[in-house]
């Protein structure tokens, strides 16, 4: 089978992207530059056996989830994707993401006291809970961008999934019914060509995810999903499209999956085993890291020497993360518990 690559070339649909600040562009990699740390780091703990169940890594499709928090508000609603457990969409939101290193790890400290593995809740900054259900999250958005509306709250919602999860019925009911109501939700599409072990043209009869949002008249960009700044411009339009009123709209980041499924799972398409030399020329050449420093180097807004501190802060924050987890004890609820959660009196 051949092998699904990244698009490099962006396209657009009624909408123009928005031109990023020097202290955008270092809010971007700052933000990348941690998430792509906590990425790591996670997949080290894993193998180390300090995590619980698995970790599925964004590797070089970070910058999509980065660019998807980087300007929410904090009121605004996000349903992270499920790769790097949207760790880097929260942290990108401004959510302290400890006690989700600590759920992982199935600690106390942990954001749903160590019980859920790496399912997450943070309430209080609009990120509702995540389902291993895929697509779990288009009617969820509906409700709230319609409680939005309704409201007039100004808030928005982000709700970011792969291009896997439009073979869901609910994101077509999705689509169609916050095109009707002009709704504020942004689909954020981050395609990574691959649905755990099936390559997406076995699942999708075009070349682009996007051009679904047509049929139900809905504006929509393609951007390369591993540049980081055109990740960060395409979610400043969708963000000041949706916020004036004008309804939803699509983003479609093209990237590309290099590891497998999930840390520790052979990277399979079908039975056969991926490419593995075309899986290092991605990681190599799709790096959004790299390609984001050496961008802002050669345009003079950032040095050498601050970007290894950069890196610095980002090993300091995970290593502080590890320890504030390894020092809350490990989950172990009571059989009463247990039931209580499940059965009701």
């Amino acid at each position: 089978m051949k092998q699904k690559t990244a698009s490099t070339k962006s396209k657009n649909s009624h909408l123009t992207s928005a031109s990023l600040s020097a202290e955008q562009k270092l809010l971007l990699y700052r933000n990348l530059t941690r998430a792509m740390t906590l990425d790591r780091l996670m997949v080290r703990l894993l193998q180390a056996g300090s995590l619980l169940g698995f970790y599925h890594d964004s590797g070089i499709s970070a910058a999509a989830g980065v660019a998807a928090g980087s300007f929410l508000r904090q009121e605004d609603i996000m349903f992270p994707h499920s790769r790097g457990h949207g760790i880097g969409h929260m942290i990108s939101k401004g959510i302290n993401v400890a006690s989700y290193v600590a759920e992982h790890m199935g600690r106390e400290a942990g954001c749903c006291k160590g019980r859920s593995s790496y399912h997450w809740s943070y309430p209080d900054d609009h990120v509702h809970g995540f389902s291993g259900n895929v697509g779990a999250g288009f009617g969820l958005s509906v409700g709230w961008g319609l409680a939005a509306r309704n409201k007039r709250s100004g808030q928005i919602v982000m709700s970011c999934s792969g291009d896997g999860s439009y073979g869901n019925g609910r994101s077509h009911e999705a689509m169609l019914m916050t095109s009707i109501w002009k709704l504020p939700v942004i689909f954020w599409c981050e395609a990574n060509g691959m649905v755990q072990h099936t390559n997406i043209d076995q699942l999708f009869p075009g070349p682009d995810i996007s051009a679904l949002a047509a049929g139900y008249g809905m504006p929509s960009m393609i951007v390369d999903g591993e540049d980081l700044f055109a990740c960060g411009e395409a979610a400043l339009a969708a963000i000041a499209h949706t916020r004036a009123g004008k309804g939803p709209f699509f983003v479609e980041c093209k990237t590309r999956r290099a590891g497998g499924h999930a840390v520790g799972l052979p990277n399979l398409e079908g039975t056969a085993l991926r490419d593995q030399e075309l899986m290092q020329e991605w990681r190599a050449t799709g790096d959004p890291l790299k390609r984001a420093s050496e961008r802002l180097i050669a345009e003079g807004l950032l040095t050498l020497a601050q970007a290894e501190q950069i890196q610095a802060d980002a090993d300091k924050e995970g290593a502080e993360m590890v320890a504030f987890s390894e020092a809350s004890p490990r989950a172990l609820p009571s059989i009463e518990e247990l039931e209580a959660a499940v059965y009701a009196d």
